[in-house]
């Protein structure tokens, strides 16, 4: 079979491409490390029945119509607003911190004022990271920040990430604003949900095209050399696109160094009960060794199933040890140098393309990976 693109990887990013550049007319090969598609967004049913996402919740969330336009044909949807609670010693308090979580936390009477306050600065709906909000001149708001900072942000920060906030890019923290409204929901954006069958069929409906081939537990290092000008494929040079979605250093054995990231250990847990803790997700802001706990039924909004499952999210440093995974790179100038160095080895190859959190050093959510995804099919299909 002669390919006109190779992928590699089959998560969101993977995924996607393949798709546009199969409906564009190529011969698309995807090669995937892991012995399913999805990428981190993988579910499952678990030995219960209920559907559980094998590396940690994601909940879709976009306000781009054209993202949503286009996983909508291939995949239903579960649409709700997605709210969660910080656990701090004890009391279930709204996240990201809000005007209603301030009632809460101040009494009516108190919050009567600091909410003027709040309004006054920054403007009614609008969205302020917590760094800056500490900077604020008036002592009774930050007050409010110093509150926020200590009992939402602090140590729950230094769990995920393993450094204080202040060490922590500002592209990091700035994900995680004090709302100045009375919005619950974690996400603003306009759909908000889950794929009503779930990802992991959602993504087998987008690769189920004559013009993809996917081939599992495949390293592409075993197929593909990387050369200085040419990527070797079946003892030949490959001209045709190569899109990259995995992680840059380990695709070159790590030769300057490992890549900084931060990985999770998931703790499953099944409960012969019909609920845990009457939400999806609380976050464990204050104590706990885990980050958070995700109650997975009320994501999905299964109901023909007995119990309950929930996982809890340790978080730990990525050494590349069998059987870690690299979530969350560490975003620091060091480390942005150290990855361009990577980046620099495929100066001589412009038919290879990166692509996604691992590929780029980045974050991305998943409707912006979508995003992405979209506009590189479009610039680079024949």
């Amino acid at each position: 079979m002669m390919y006109d693109s190779m992928i590699i990887g089959s998560g969101a990013a993977g995924s996607v491409v393949a798709r546009k550049l199969a409906e564009a007319g190529e011969q698309v090969l995807v090669l995937e490390k892991r012995p399913h598609i999805g990428g981190n967004c993988y579910d499952r049913p678990d030995d219960y029945g209920i559907v559980i996402h094998e590396y940690g919740p994601h909940i879709f969330h976009t306000s781009e119509e054209d993202v949503f336009q286009f996983l909508s044909q291939f995949t239903d949807w579960r649409l709700f607003d997605h709210e969660v609670a910080a656990n701090i010693h004890g009391r279930l308090l709204p996240v990201p911190f809000n005007l209603n979580t301030l009632s809460m936390v101040y009494g009516e009477a108190e919050a009567k004022e600091l909410k003027k306050s709040l309004i006054d600065a920054y403007g009614a709906g609008s969205r302020v990271p917590i760094m800056r909000l500490r900077e604020n001149p008036n002592p009774k708001v930050r007050a409010i920040a110093d509150y926020v900072y200590e009992n939402i942000f602090l140590h729950y920060t230094m769990k995920q990430w393993g450094q204080k906030p202040e060490e922590i890019d500002p592209e990091v923290t700035g994900r995680v604003p004090i709302l100045i409204s009375y919005d619950n929901r974690y996400f603003q954006d306009k759909y908000q949900g889950m794929p009503k069958e779930g990802y992991t069929a959602m993504f087998q409906k987008m690769l189920d095209h004559p013009g993809i081939t996917v081939r599992l537990s495949v390293d592409c290092k075993d197929e593909l050399t990387f050369l200085s000008d040419r990527v070797v494929f079946a003892g030949e040079a490959f001209t045709g696109k190569i899109i990259y979605t995995g992680a840059l250093d380990e695709l070159f054995d790590c030769e300057y160094g490992r890549l900084p990231y931060r990985s999770l250990d998931f703790h499953f847990e099944h409960f012969a009960r019909e609920d845990f803790q009457g939400r999806s997700v609380v976050n464990y802001t204050v104590d706990q060794e885990y980050t958070r706990i995700t109650e997975f039924k009320h994501l999905t909004g299964q109901t023909d199933v007995d119990g309950t499952t929930i996982v809890k999210e340790y978080p730990f440093a990525y050494t590349g040890a069998d059987g870690e995974i690299p979530y969350y790179a560490i975003l620091n100038p060091e480390n942005k140098v150290l990855y361009q160095k990577y980046a620099a080895k495929l100066q001589g190859l412009p038919n290879v393309y990166l692509l996604g959190r691992l590929a780029e050093y980045k974050y991305y959510n998943i409707d912006t990976i979508v995003k992405k995804a979209l506009q590189l099919a479009e610039a680079i299909r024949r």
